[in-house]
């Protein structure tokens, strides 16, 4: 089991279950998917670009990522539709919590001038959105 998995099944799902009254286990907030993409706003000119963020991402979480596509033509940023423009890949279960372990401890304290995580990432539905200055920060990723 993650090691993140275990705190939270230990020692979290209890505390959260004496401090609201909860009658049931299942009524406790728990993480379900965490998602992850990287637009690359310059692959339009340069198709590379698409590959070296495809390949950061395979390194970051070890799934294979899924190319997206643009929704719209958008003639300012010389963008058709179902152009290539970014990858994305969904964790769940242990990965999930693999990689939320890996981003607390590891990567996060290596970000430049870190103070913490804003609360103005949530999205009042129990959606929290992060983005990351780069993919650097990660130990998987070489910064040549």
């Amino acid at each position: 089991m993650a090691r993140l998995k275990e705190i939270y099944t230990e020692q979290i799902v209890p505390k959260l279950m004496k401090e609201n009254k909860y009658s049931s286990i299942m009524q406790v907030p728990q993480i379900e998917k965490v998602t992850i993409n990287i637009g690359v706003g310059e692959a339009t000119q340069t198709p590379k670009s698409l590959e070296a963020a495809v390949g950061d991402l395979q390194k970051i979480t070890g799934r294979k990522p899924r190319i997206t596509r643009a929704r719209k033509s958008i003639s300012n940023f010389k963008l058709r539709e179902g152009t290539p423009i970014g990858c994305m890949t969904t964790l769940r279960r242990g990965v999930m919590y693999e990689f939320l372990d890996r981003l607390i401890n590891i990567a996060m304290p290596r970000i430049r001038d870190f103070r913490g995580i804003s609360p103005k990432g949530f999205d009042g539905r129990g959606n929290y959105n992060l983005g990351l200055p780069e993919q650097i920060i990660f130990p998987e990723i070489e910064y040549d």
